[in-house]
């Protein structure tokens, strides 16, 4: 239990240091039982700080001597406390020395020098440099780095830092060195070094001005032949990157390791991207569709950042969407080019409507530009990246696709080398394009989901449409009023025979991107010349992050699920149709009434299913029904129970009475054609996997039987994991043992697959509180490992109806679980906290359960700041 809090960072209080580092020399030393880091810093003095205090962040450091200029430093040359290092610094420029030892192979925590399975690898952001040596661990502070590795040759033949390789030699004893060299100022959280037994494969690029940029991935030897797939997509990256953002590669060597220990997906580290190895590693026969795609999307969203993040990176931590917000915009771009735009915004949105607005929605809620915070780790959210992510869209749409580009030139020009602000981002938006954003910028500064309410209204002796929008915000934790919002909402008008009118308005509309800007709290929009009542077709392409209402009939829904030319929309509609049939018979179900899904919906599923107009993706995303993270975030109570019942009940009836069309759609997407991972392979397996699903959910044999043997004769892990989870969901209790024995057996050795086993298990309906324990015995699961945990625990948390069991035990399992890992991994313990964070939106008995957890967890002997911060958010008024 904590004695006290520990304290707030305020964006308020930001201020320069009075000294700047030019220079860093590393010297890292590799021994069994210690390492050892020796660091020579090149001071320069901040001239617009008065202060000569030089303030060193350090933590868990054995100090073994420190020096400034010539002098060596006693204990009482300086104060060291609570990880911060200070002393006085008369000159104006100086030399410090540091030489600590530290002791990465008992580092759980994964941050700053650690040890991954056999190598040795590091993390720094947002603050782990501060865990190698004693340095101002900020990201303002920017400097060039040489770094000097020294390790036993037998054990670590490969040392690997950012940048490029200026040396390398043997030593006595064995050992043997590389330096490196970066020649790019860069702060320290972008600082990376690896050491191990490692296989690489090379590939080249050549830049559009003929630079010749060599490839390399590095992997452990039994995974050298999943490497291919990622090495492509960093090609595609590099050539989308310098086509769309004219922005080459820097330096000659781009590399990239896979590490099976690792809290985040990848990290961006000068020249040596550091991934975790299930967002790297790749082969049909082990990866399905959703992996090649995820993994295509992070290599690209790490590459994009040696721009946006490390020649331009932010001035502080409270900045972080400045390089993460633009990134993720630019890599959903990327991967829109790449395969579906419309499937692509799908999923976008589709997330972020299951974690971004329940975020928004609770304890948890926080501006895209923080105002304070305890730990900055707990900062990496879906609001930053995300929702950043969309505020970074809607630029885009406002000040058009040309301006953009201007604009992002402007600002890589502008701040090359340097740490900024998301004001400075969005100013040279406002240079290029002559616009006024001032108001904009609330998105960054305003926390919550806006609420846009529409009603309609039409005169047809006037030939007149009205459109009234009311824009409006729930308070959220600090902040209790909300000026309106700057809102892009991109629109059509549909006539009787399902196409678009053609639009005539004075308001403030844009013929040319068809997008409607509102401001203020309350817009009138006249439309003239509308020959007959329309249907609108709102907010296309999700162009704003908002929650729309509009008080359409289910007619209306299913006439724009069959006839809006916005992909998306059509999605949006029917998925508007499920989510009021669902809420609706969740109402029937807690009043004790039988439940009924409307006609009109039942009758739209099978118009979709045989719908052959429509891509196989596109069908699959609108025939699969919203998540209960959606569903929750709908209603103001939640009543699990009743949400349960009402959309099991719904996937009953489509999968009852469509069962002939489910198993024709299965049979005919089934093909013998090598495996490909291209929009429309992808769709097909997507759509027949889904299909399969309900048809088990039917309850047909043949059903079984057809899952069974897809299973066995699958080439590809698509088809292996479709059949697999189909049957998981259904109730053949000896099938599903017999192919889950058989997956382990077959793939034991391959940690990506052990850790699919385990997530399969874990979200399969049934499972209980005991068997995770038991999960949690088997010798694949390793609770040092973020991924293994995240697979059982995260995966068990997914599981609505096992996890939210009457009796608790799943909240009671997730704080023992969390107290466990405190003490291990604070960063990953935290983030599993948010799984109780919205207690207070359940029903009393759940809630007061859920609240419990929480308050043992807060109770917990010597708990870190991190799970202290999410534990004492999630339960605060």
């Amino acid at each position: 239990m904590r004695t006290q809090d520990p304290k707030t960072i305020y964006l308020r209080e930001y201020q320069q240091p009075a000294f700047w580092v030019e220079h860093i020399s590393l010297t890292v030393s590799l021994f069994d039982g210690y390492t050892e880091v020796s660091s020579e810093l090149t001071l320069k003095k901040n001239s617009t700080v008065a202060s000569r205090e030089l303030v060193l962040n350090g933590i868990d450091q054995d100090i073994q001597s420190l020096q400034l200029d010539e002098k060596q430093l006693s204990s009482a040359d300086y104060h060291y406390a609570e990880g911060v290092l200070t002393l006085n610094c008369d000159s104006d420029e100086a030399i410090f020395r540091a030489v600590t030892r530290i002791d990465p192979q008992n580092n759980t925590s994964l941050e700053g020098l650690y040890q991954s399975g056999s190598m040795y690898c590091t993390q720094c952001e947002a603050e782990g440099f501060r865990k190698i040596t004693f340095y101002p661990d900020r990201p303002d502070v920017m400097a060039t780095f040489t770094t000097r590795i020294e390790a036993d040759a037998s054990k670590f033949p490969v040392l690997l830092s950012n940048g490029n390789p200026i040396d390398s030699g043997t030593l006595e004893g064995g050992r043997h060195f590389a330096v490196w060299e970066d020649p790019f100022p860069k702060p320290s959280y972008l600082f990376a070094l690896v050491a191990g037994d490692l296989s690489s494969k090379d590939d080249r690029f050549t830049t559009r001005s003929g630079r010749d940029v060599t490839l390399r991935i590095f992997v452990e030897p039994q995974n050298a032949h999943k490497v291919d797939f990622a090495l492509d997509s960093l090609k595609k990256a590099m050539q989308w990157d310098e086509a769309v953002y004219g922005r080459e590669y820097d330096l000659d060597l781009f590399m990239i390791v896979a590490s099976d220990f690792f809290n985040m997906g990848a990290m961006e580290n000068k020249g040596l991207n550091i991934f975790n190895s299930a967002a790297v590693l790749a082969s049909p026969d082990t990866s399905n569709d959703q992996r090649f795609e995820r993994i295509e999307g992070i290599v690209a969203h790490e590459y994009f950042h040696n721009w946006s993040g490390n020649r331009v990176t932010c001035r502080d931590w409270f900045q972080l969407s400045l390089k993460e917000g633009f990134t993720v915009f630019r890599d959903t771009e990327f991967s829109s080019d790449m395969h579906d735009r419309a499937v692509k915004r799908i999923e976008t949105v589709a997330g972020l409507r299951a974690v971004q607005f329940p975020e928004d929605n609770g304890p948890m809620a926080h501006p895209v530009r923080p105002d304070s915070y305890i730990e900055i780790n707990n900062f990496y959210t879906a609001t930053v990246y995300e929702k950043g992510a969309e505020v970074v869209r809607m630029i885009h749409t406002l000040v058009g696709p040309d301006d953009f580009r201007r604009g992002s030139d402007l600002y890589f020009e502008r701040f090359d080398g340097q740490a900024v602000t998301t004001d400075d981002f969005v100013a040279c938006m406002e240079q290029v394009s002559g616009l006024d954003l001032t108001q904009f910028k609330r998105w960054y500064t305003q926390a919550g989901t806006p609420r846009l309410s529409v009603t309609d209204d039409y005169d047809a002796d006037s030939q007149t449409y009205r459109l009234s929008f009311h824009q409006s915000c729930p308070a959220t934790p600090g902040q209790t009023d909300k000026l309106p919002f700057v809102i892009p909402v991109k629109l059509g008008l549909l006539g009787a025979d399902g196409n678009d009118l053609p639009i005539h308005t004075s308001a403030n509309y844009n013929a040319g991107t068809e997008v409607l800007t509102l401001a203020d709290e309350t817009t009138e929009v006249v439309f003239t010349g509308v020959s007959e009542r329309p249907v609108p077709s709102l907010l296309r392409d999700f162009s704003a992050p908002v929650k729309l209402s509009f008080g359409y009939s289910d007619e209306q829904l299913a006439f724009l699920a069959a006839n809006d030319a916005n992909g998306f929309n059509r999605w949006d509609a029917l998925q508007q149709l499920y989510l009021r049939a669902i809420l609706s018979m969740a109402t029937e179900h807690r009043a004790g009434r039988s439940m009924t899904p409307p006609s009109v919906l039942v009758e739209t599923v099978a118009n979709v299913a045989g719908d052959a107009s429509l891509s196989h993706a596109i069908r699959a995303s609108m025939l699969t029904l919203p998540g209960y993270a959606i569903l929750k975030d709908a209603v103001d109570v939640v009543y699990i129970d009743d949400l349960i019942a009402a959309r099991k009940h719904l996937v009953k009836t489509l999968a009852t009475r469509y069962r002939d069309i489910w198993r024709s759609l299965t049979e005919k997407l089934s093909s013998e054609a090598p495996y490909e991972f291209n929009a429309e392979e992808s769709g097909r397996r997507q759509l027949q996997g889904l299909s399969l699903w309900y048809w088990l959910k039917a309850g047909d044999q043949a059903a079984f039987d057809f899952a069974a043997q897809l299973y066995a004769s699958a080439t590809n892990q698509t088809d292996r994991s479709n059949a697999l989870r189909a049957v998981l969901a259904g109730d053949a209790e000896a099938l599903q043992q017999s192919l889950l024995s058989d997956f382990y057996e077959h793939w034991q050795s391959d940690t990506q697959m052990v850790e699919q086993w385990l997530t399969m298990q874990a979200g399969t309906p049934g499972m209980t509180v005991t068997g995770i324990e038991t999960l949690m015995q088997h010798p694949a699961f390793d609770i040092k490992n973020p991924n293994k945990v995240r697979s059982v625990i995260v995966g068990f948390a997914m599981n609505t109806e096992s996890f939210h069991d009457a009796r608790g035990e799943g909240y009671a399992l997730l704080a023992k679980v969390v107290q466990q890992l405190n003490a291990l991994n604070p960063q990953l313990a935290a983030r599993l906290v948010t799984l109780l964070s919205d207690w207070k939106r359940y029903d009393a008995d759940r809630g007061k359960m859920m609240a419990s957890a929480l308050e043992t967890i807060l109770a917990t002997e010597s708990l870190s700041s991190n799970v202290f911060e999410m534990a004492q958010r999630a339960l605060k008024d």
